[in-house]
């Protein structure tokens, strides 16, 4: 199916990543058990819901980093723009929320980070987040860190942590961290909306397909030299077209509307989230102003 028979075991799974994500996995019900035990006993644990989130956002980084749509992602480039949304929309709110805070304090706590401070501003995160990902779909930067593992895995790392930076800002795990108000929040998440508008708006509107990888065999062969194993140039005679289920071009516009919309659908999520939670704290903050009058009429 989608021509993962051509691929092995090894090929579409890639066990050396799964390994590395269980072994993360491991980790975290380490530290919110036997080891917050040991060393924060007073610390409330993860919740049901928190230990969820966690699983299902490393399950699903496996999945597109190192499962079957990481090999898709290089056949079509709708795939890749999934895996993206997934990688920087999805995943870092999830994991940032299923990580108990007493963990975000005590990761933090050495004072060196505190030289660091200027990154963790709101603007400086949503600049490198949105100026980063715009770049990566330059398609001359793009086929670049394509056909290189090692700025590629760097690239991708460094998106992760943009991407969390980003979102730490909307969905802050330490309450007294929360350095935006809840209207300030709205404001954040319309304006990312609008930052990641170009590249979009880029890779939709382009009557041609832009990057290299999708198109010429020989770049395709050298991207895929990185997901194979064995020899590459086997491929060379099926070509990047065998594989691919649409034009180029209807390839790479679908990729672009499907990553706008998953973008839209999470900042509308978000957006309602936090003015619904504004709304329920004003008209909290209301019924507690006007509970003395009350009080004090019915006394008299």
């Amino acid at each position: 199916m989608l021509g993962l028979q051509y691929f092995s075991f090894e090929e579409v799974w890639t066990p050396w990543f799964m390994f590395i994500m269980a072994l993360i996995v491991i980790a975290y019900f380490y530290v919110i058990g036997p080891w917050r035990e040991k060393h924060a006993p007073a610390e409330p644990s993860a919740t049901v819901m928190q230990k969820i989130m966690f699983v299902t956002s490393i399950i699903m980084l496996y999945i597109v980093h190192g499962g079957p749509l990481s090999l898709l992602g290089h056949l079509m480039f709708t795939f890749h723009m999934i895996n993206m949304s997934v990688s920087y929309l999805i995943v870092p709110p999830m994991l940032l929320l299923s990580i108990p805070a007493f963990v975000w304090r005590k990761v933090f706590e050495p004072a060196w980070w505190s030289k660091l401070n200027f990154l963790a501003h709101p603007i400086a995160a949503i600049l490198l987040f949105n100026v980063l990902f715009s770049v990566y779909h330059i398609p001359l930067i793009h086929d670049y860190v394509m056909t290189h593992f090692t700025i590629h895995r760097i690239y991708y790392v460094v998106l992760l942590i943009t991407s969390m930076m980003m979102w730490w800002q909307i969905s802050c795990p330490v309450p007294e961290w929360n350095r935006l108000t809840d209207l300030k929040k709205l404001a954040y998440v319309f304006a990312n909306g609008i930052l990641l508008t170009p590249a979009c708006a880029l890779i939709i509107f382009a009557t041609s397909s832009m990057y290299s990888i999708y198109n010429d065999p020989q770049v395709w062969v050298e991207a895929m030299g990185y997901c194979v194993t064995g020899d590459p140039s086997r491929l060379m005679e099926l070509g990047p077209q065998f594989f691919n289920l649409m034009d180029p071009a209807e390839d790479q516009q679908l990729g672009g509307i499907i990553m706008k919309l998953v973008q839209e659908l999470m900042y509308g999520i978000i957006l309602g989230y936090i003015f619904l939670h504004w709304f329920r704290k004003e008209h909290k903050d209301d019924e507690l102003d006007e509970l003395p009058n009350n009080t004090n009429t019915g006394t008299a």
